[in-house]
């Protein structure tokens, strides 16, 4: 019986149900393109293209030093052979690095096999793969060696040649490839390994326009600092809110801005908007009506309890995302 496909976050289609009517004052905010040149780094996040060689680590390090900033954080480690997308946060954008670390990941890889097989039974055995599977990390993995389960939402045979397979894998993040391609071997019964990995996806961050390379950012920098200009900047630099545009989102109140960046809890008077899909402990982000990341939160109700409700929390604040006065405090105080 085949198992019903689990389906990656980057397919799943939510809409945007209102509801309620608020209006948003101009004097407050604005939408994250549209932020001074200062603010746009802070919150900001590179789509770098890491090279192979150095690591994860060296490749943030040297990112920190081209556009010389304080703090930068990368989300999901490569290893150094590896290329691929790297999300950089920089400033204030490190805040979303656990919703990066935890993203969706989609990878492109060339296994070795031992010896031939027939591309048949290379198909049903990558199939076979797809669904929940267990993996054991690597003896080299920062992590406990513990049996785990990881979501395998697609593998897909691209091409094979000799002994060699190149196939595409969407998974839940923290799925080691490596591990994928050498127990893809010993289900062949001929044994396997990886010789390549490219990560094509990571969470809503893809190979599109905005992925840059290291000589990109030394080269647009460079021309920032001799011409002023800011679109070269604003190249290869994009706000923080586009890495996190496959989080269900719940749009609220300029009045309710003030309180949620103070750490609190959001009530159901509070909600203008959200999206369908939304289930009790689903991780969501909070925007204001300009388009601004507020926080990260885990909802407390599903969309149509939300819909439906008046008063009562209806998401748990869990990371604040925008700093405090940005937008006023609405709220009182009853002594």
């Amino acid at each position: 019986m085949n198992m019903p496909r689990i389906m990656p976050p980057w397919e799943v289609e939510r809409k945007l149900i209102v509801k309620a009517e608020g209006e948003t004052n101009p004097d407050y905010g604005c939408s994250p393109d549209e932020r001074p040149l200062e603010d746009y780094i802070k919150f900001g996040v590179i789509n770098l293209d890491k090279p192979p060689g150095p690591s994860s680590h060296e490749v943030t390090a040297w990112t920190k030093r081209l556009i010389n900033i304080q703090h930068v954080g990368h989300g999901g480690t490569l290893d150094p052979k590896v290329t691929g997308i790297l999300p950089i946060a920089l400033e204030e954008a490190t805040k979303i690095i656990q919703a990066l670390l935890v993203a969706g990941k989609e990878y492109i890889c060339v296994t070795r096999l031992h010896s031939e097989v027939p591309e048949d039974r290379v198909k049903t055995v990558l199939n076979e793969f797809v669904g929940a599977i267990y993996q054991r990390p690597p003896i080299r993995s920062s992590v406990k060696r513990q049996l785990r389960t990881r979501k395998i939402y697609y593998l897909n045979l691209l091409e094979i040649k000799d002994r060699n397979i190149l196939f595409q894998v969407g998974c839940e993040a923290g799925t080691y490839i490596r591990k994928l391609s050498h127990d893809i071997g010993e289900v062949l019964g001929c044994g396997a390994h990886m010789q390549e990995l490219r990560r094509t996806r990571s969470g809503a961050l893809t190979e599109d326009r905005s992925l840059v390379t290291l000589h990109d950012i030394s080269y647009f920098y460079a021309q920032y600092q001799e011409t002023k200009d800011e679109k070269h900047l604003r190249r290869f630099i994009q706000p923080m809110e586009k890495t996190l545009r496959l989080l269900p989102k719940i749009i609220i109140r300029d009045s309710a801005v003030g309180a949620i960046c103070h750490g609190a809890n959001l009530a159901a008077p509070g909600v203008l908007a959200l999206e369908t899909k939304i289930y009790p402990n689903d991780a969501v982000a909070m925007f204001t009506q300009k388009g601004e990341a507020v926080a990260l939160a885990k909802a407390l109700e599903s969309t149509e309890n939300i819909l439906k409700k008046d008063h009562g929390f209806v998401a748990k604040t869990q990371r604040v995302l925008m700093p405090r006065g940005v937008y006023p405090k609405k709220w009182q105080t009853h002594k």
